[in-house]
């Protein structure tokens, strides 16, 4: 797993990702999931790594999910 440097600087903090790390424009989204923060490039749509993950999931995914009772 690769690591990146923090600098802080008062109250912000500087992330210096490694250079096969670079990301496209100048502003990302910010989600944070429990204790992980994931930085998603402002420029793309947000949805596509969804859409990306879609092919990974087996054809018979949810044959067997029953829908709760309401």
């Amino acid at each position: 797993m690769k690591t990146a440097k923090i600098l802080k600087d008062n109250e912000t903090q500087t992330l210096l990702l490694p250079a096969e790390f670079n990301l496209p424009g100048d502003e990302v989204y910010l989600k944070k999931v429990g204790n992980t923060i994931v930085l998603i490039p402002k420029d793309n749509n947000p949805w596509q790594p969804l859409f990306d993950s879609l092919d990974m999931f087996a054809e018979d995914f949810m044959e067997d999910w029953e829908k709760p009772a309401a």
